[in-house]
């Protein structure tokens, strides 16, 4: 449901401003589901309802309290709450007691993995055998394998708060795809107008990383999903995704509709009318034969063409002429006229004509659809 811009709402900036929030933070507490957002006009963008903002300032513990809650920490922040070494803190990150809740990459191209600092405490108070003396033997047991959860949690969390931002079928699917591979994308979705309704609908990547290409295909290689078990899982959850979402509404297929509804059918029998000429000919054999309006006589079964009745008549007087050149005037003359304007020449004329045409309006459509595209933009999905 979307409501109408203005109408009790705020812009995202003024309602960072006014819970006394950073940008980023404010970021985090939307899609951590701290700030409640709603989307405006036509979906593609977010506000915050003014009641919302009444709300989380009404708290007693405003505005530390939501600032403690969506403040993110590094490796030595997270260390120095649970009072342990650095090296400790990664190996139990490492090992999936602890969930990433962002990322970024440095001037070196290294990941820079964030905690919340409100559950980095909660993991001191709910584990505190973890904290000091030998770690356990399967926790050693997957160091020695050099295994890294970090990656595959920060996805899971991500996943979850994706699907907790949209109740539409189709853009929760999309949020399901996006943690996929292409290759195993088109395993699953064999249709390539819903893979392309997919793509459109994907939430866009995380931000506050580098820009550059090599900094771009390392947050794009941890955004997907790599280990077997959660490749099949995340397979198996957009299959049953699809069926939900195909039942709900098919995948619109781009340009199919306003391609057929504006072309008209040739008609070449009431485009020769004009092209005659002059009134009709005096000839009984063959004029009968090629007025398109006339109620008697035989028509042709197929409609459009009726070309070749005239062809094979006036083959036969040029005949008649060639063994008769001394006729009188009255039979020359009608030997000659048939040639004059002969109906083949109209019909091609007016079949490329209309090729022609129909070229320009599909490319003047597509150019249409493609600015009514640019306009809705890429993602018509207002992610958090």
């Amino acid at each position: 449901m979307t409501v109408d811009e203005g109408a009790g709402t705020v812009t995202p900036g003024q309602a960072a401003e006014e819970l006394e929030l950073r940008r980023g933070e404010f970021k985090l507490a939307t899609q951590l589901g701290l700030v409640r957002t709603v989307p405006v006009g036509d979906g593609e963008r977010r506000r915050i309802e003014r009641a919302e903002i009444d709300r989380l300032r009404a708290a007693p513990d405003f505005p530390d309290g939501l600032r403690e809650r969506v403040r993110a920490v590094g490796t030595r922040e997270a260390a120095a709450l649970l009072s342990v070494p650095q090296d400790r803190f990664t190996r139990l990150a490492r090992t999936g007691h602890l969930s990433p809740v962002r990322f970024y990459l440095n001037r070196y191209r290294a990941v820079v993995w964030m905690y919340l600092a409100a559950e980095v405490t909660e993991f001191a108070l709910s584990h505190p055998a973890l904290l000091t003396g030998w770690l356990p033997q399967d926790v050693r047991e997957r160091l020695d394998a050099h295994e890294d959860a970090r990656p595959r949690n920060w996805r899971a969390r991500r996943l979850a708060l994706l699907l907790r931002a949209t109740d539409d079928p189709w853009a929760r699917a999309a949020a399901i795809a996006s943690m996929l591979h292409p290759v195993h994308l088109a395993e699953v979705v064999g249709d390539p107008y819903e893979r392309a309704h997919l793509d459109r609908l994907s939430p866009p990547p995380q931000p506050g990383h580098s820009v550059s290409p090599a900094a771009r295909e390392v947050a794009e290689r941890l955004a997907l999903a790599d280990e077997p078990d959660e490749v099949l899982w995340h397979r198996m959850s957009l299959t049953l995704a699809l069926e939900e979402a195909r039942a709900d509404r098919p995948a619109p297929h781009p340009g199919e509709t306003p391609a057929r509804a504006p072309r008209p059918k040739p008609q070449p029998r009431a485009g020769l009318e004009p092209r005659t000429g002059s009134e009709p000919l005096p000839t009984p054999e063959w004029a009968a034969a090629s007025e398109p309006v006339t109620g008697s006589g035989p028509r042709p079964a197929s409609g459009p063409r009726p070309a070749p009745t005239p062809l094979a008549t006036s083959a036969v007087v040029v005949a008649r002429a060639l063994e008769a050149p001394t006729s009188q005037g009255a039979e020359a003359s009608a030997v000659r006229l048939p040639m004059v304007s002969p109906a083949p020449e109209p019909e091609l004329t007016s079949r490329a004509g209309s090729r022609r045409t129909r070229l320009l309006d599909r490319l003047l459509r597509r150019t249409a659809e493609g600015a009514t595209r640019r306009r809705r933009g890429k993602r018509p999905v207002a992610w958090p």
